[in-house]
């Protein structure tokens, strides 16, 4: 009796409670300017400034994702998503300048974008220097490993793979797979 309550239980989250929030959800997020396209899959996430988030149609956004919108309200998007895209769980978007993410690519768990660095001029303290931006493009059908760091200015060719726990701070070629800390070639995708 035990199990059957709980395949009822399941089916009935997942077939009615799961759609209802994720209903409300979006109509928040959208009340507060995020763009959200049609049957994107949101789960819970932070967004600072969610006028500064759009997110194309068909994509999945897992759990507990942070948009970070670094700076003062400005008018947006500057963290642009398209269509069929999916992020992982606890990806991080630390965004100053922006961010533009082409069709079909896969964010997996645990990534971090950067697009600016603290200033080092030795005259002036570190943490009040403006920072250097510079935008980060990843581009369609790019498959990001997990826990990997993608760093300010980095352009990411079509098809390229990177794999786990690298870090990106040179940009990549087309259909390139890269790898390390920092990444380096490993071979181009036949």
């Amino acid at each position: 009796m035990g199990s059957f309550i709980q395949r009822v239980a399941f089916v009935f989250h997942y077939r009615y409670c799961t759609p209802a929030v994720q209903i409300f959800r979006k109509f928040w997020l959208s009340l507060l300017g995020m763009k959200i396209g049609k049957n994107t899959q949101i789960s819970f996430l932070y967004a600072n400034w969610p006028h500064q988030v759009a997110i194309g149609n068909d994509c999945t956004l897992e759990n507990n994702i942070n948009f970070k919108f670094d700076g003062i309200w400005q008018k947006g998007p500057s963290i642009r998503i398209s269509n069929d895209v999916f992020i992982g769980n606890n990806c991080e978007f630390n965004i100053s300048k922006s961010i533009d993410i082409g069709h079909h690519a896969m964010i997996a768990s645990g990534c971090k974008f950067i697009d600016h660095d603290h200033g080092t001029n030795i005259n002036s303290i570190m943490n009040i220097q403006k920072p250097i931006t510079s935008p980060i493009i990843i581009g369609e059908e790019v498959w990001i490993g997990v826990n990997c760091i993608i760093l300010k200015g980095v352009t990411i060719g079509r098809g390229a793979v990177i794999a786990a726990g690298s870090v990106v701070r040179t940009n990549v070629g087309e259909y390139e797979i890269v790898g390390g800390v920092p990444a380096k070639l490993i071979k181009k995708r036949s």
